[in-house]
């Protein structure tokens, strides 16, 4: 398997000659990876990075504070419309979410936030305007987008399509360290049994559903550490650029 380091030089030799930046579809369940993995990919090759499950987080935050009822669907549908969103990378080289100038990239993982972004984004007008948004993004070309529905909705002519998977355990694993780095406690049960519900209602509900597109590569994270997923794309990818 190529290593992150034996592909820099060949990544770089693309960009320098001007070689097409491809797109990349992450997808996959709620603690699989997605979001570091996809933002180590981006900045290896020197594209842009977008967390479109952000995006829905930040509009589940804005209702949470202004009080909307999630089963209001249309005012949540026009909250979608109306609410500005952006991505900045930092000095630090990390991309934060700016929700109407402010940056939430914090509060938007929240437990509240967390156990109600699904409801949210199962809204067939939520979903309808953040996936406009998130396909003029995505007609640019060079992005690596991660969701659950990027390869299948959103960027279905993506020259690279990922679905992670991990085991429930691994999964409810990695959310714990997760939190307990923010300082968020909760017990390993009520995060396996938050996971669970998140599973079974993104893959359960009417509109665009998490399941791999039919010419994804499924990549299973559960013994696999960061870099070797990362690698295992960059390799994949270094076929197209």
């Amino acid at each position: 398997m190529l290593m992150i380091k034996d592909l820099g030089g060949k990544m770089d030799d693309c960009l320098k000659t001007g070689a097409r930046k491809i797109s990349i579809a992450i997808d996959g369940p709620a603690g699989s990876g997605k979001s570091t993995v996809a933002r180590q990919v981006a900045e290896i090759l020197g594209i842009l990075y977008i967390d479109t499950g952000a995006m829905y987080r930040a509009v589940t935050l804005k209702a949470l504070r202004t009080k909307i009822s999630l089963d209001n669907h249309e005012d949540l549908t026009q909250l979608a419309n109306q609410v500005q969103l952006s991505f900045k990378k930092l000095p630090d080289d990390t991309y934060h979410l700016f929700m109407d100038g402010e940056d939430v990239s914090e509060e938007i993982r929240s437990v509240p936030v967390t156990r109600n972004v699904s409801f949210v984004s199962a809204i067939s007008g939520v979903r309808e305007a953040l996936v406009k948004r998130q396909k003029l993004i995505g007609a640019q070309g060079g992005v690596v987008m991660d969701g659950r529905d990027i390869g299948t909705v959103v960027l279905p002519h993506a020259e690279l399509k990922i679905f992670l998977t991990a085991s429930l355990e691994e999964r409810a694993v990695r959310r714990w360290r997760e939190m307990t780095a923010k300082g968020i406690k909760s017990s390993m049960e009520e995060i396996k049994e938050d996971l669970k519900q998140r599973d079974a209602f993104d893959s359960g509900r009417e509109v665009a559903p998490l399941r791999p597109a039919t010419d994804s590569v499924i990549i299973d994270t559960s013994s696999l550490s960061i870099e070797k997923v990362v690698d295992r794309i960059l390799e994949l990818s270094s076929f197209l650029i």
